[in-house]
């Protein structure tokens, strides 16, 4: 499909969220390679997200993650808050419920989440880095309770990172560039990962406090992990039209 046609279609309001197969993100057919990258061309000039499977990244990693953050944010609030963001000139750490706010006519985003940048799993002899270096290449903050919470979602991290790597050259093909075009200008990794967490809302409902207010991300791309069995991801159409983003296994969101 030309780049022409998939204009033409993305006139027409989308009502789902494509899934696609990264079976094939490292297929030796150059050929191959080309038809997922076209799929994902098509994905991101008319919806502007799709659900990846086959992504590669292990359950267990997944899980690993999932339990830390559980288990992190389950601590009191002033526990949580030895490594607000506050105390960081890079605002990287906890940041607690409503301290955000996405949607100006809000009144605030009713989740905490906590934040962190690259970081080696291991550290390198001599790699030592400081929070004032900047948000992106800054020093990350670490809680010390729970013991296992940096290893397991850093381990994520860097496997969602690999994933972004491979999804570069795709983006390349579906743009009609040579596949190693992005390989140079994302050698050192400049993302940013949060884990999130939605406390249940209780009593009388604002509605003008909603999980996260309506937003669009500034990044290459973003790869979403969600919760089973848990509505909340919400795409806004060309009609204005919020289209349910549901929770699947085995997917990632990447918008």
């Amino acid at each position: 499909m030309s780049l022409v046609e998939a204009a033409e279609r993305a006139e027409n309001a989308f009502s789902h969220i494509p899934i696609i197969d990264l079976g094939n993100i490292s297929n030796p057919d150059p050929a191959i390679r080309k038809l997922l990258s076209d799929s994902i061309r098509d994905a991101c000039i008319n919806v502007g997200f799709l659900y990846v499977k086959n992504h590669g990244i292990p359950d267990e990693v997944i899980g690993n993650a999932l339990s830390a953050s559980k288990e992190f944010f389950s601590l009191p609030l002033e526990k949580k808050k030895e490594v607000d963001n506050s105390k960081t000139p890079n605002f990287k750490g906890y940041n607690s419920v409503l301290s955000s706010v996405n949607d100006p006519d809000s009144d605030g985003d009713m989740h905490e989440g906590f934040e962190f940048g690259w970081e080696e799993l291991v550290p390198k002899v001599n790699d030592e880095k400081r929070a004032n270096d900047g948000v992106m290449a800054g020093a990350n903050i670490w809680p010390t309770d729970p013991v296992d919470f940096r290893k397991a979602v850093l381990t994520y991290y860097h496997a969602a990172v690999e994933l972004g790597r491979k999804l570069f050259p795709l983006f390349a093909l579906a743009l009609d560039l040579s596949e190693d075009f992005f390989e140079d200008k994302t050698r050192n990794a400049a993302a940013l990962m949060r884990v999130l967490h939605y406390p249940p809302q209780t009593g009388p409902v604002d509605n003008r406090v909603i999980g996260i207010g309506a937003h669009t991300d500034w990044e290459c791309f973003t790869i979403l992990w969600q919760e089973p069995d848990i509505q909340a991801l919400q795409v806004l159409n060309t009609t204005k039209q919020w289209i349910d983003a549901p929770p699947i296994p085995g997917t990632l969101v990447v918008k």
